[in-house]
């Protein structure tokens, strides 16, 4: 696999704690980097592709509205309860 270099800019005590954990982990401070970037690449892809979902969960069953759920909510536990929102289709 091929490779490229980047350079950032990193605050000191971030560098250290770099160091320190490849120091304590016997890895180099690159393959920790390369780890962290890793992770924060899958979870930023993975929030994407949920995000992705949900909105193709939204369109296909509709939401409920942010008034019907407080006026839901309020009504929990008093004589007048109203029964849980159903989603609408814009």
């Amino acid at each position: 696999m091929s490779t490229r270099v980047l350079t950032a800019h990193i605050p000191e005590e971030l560098a250290e704690k770099v160091d320190g954990y490849a120091k304590s982990m016997d890895r180099s401070r690159a393959w920790i980097v390369k780890q962290a970037l890793s992770n924060w690449v899958y979870r930023e892809e993975e929030r994407i592709r949920l995000s992705l979902e949900a909105l193709e969960e939204a369109d296909r069953i509709g939401t409920i509205s942010h008034e019907d759920m407080v006026a839901w909510a309020n009504s929990l536990g008093t004589d007048d309860e109203l029964p849980p929102p159903k989603p609408r289709r814009p």
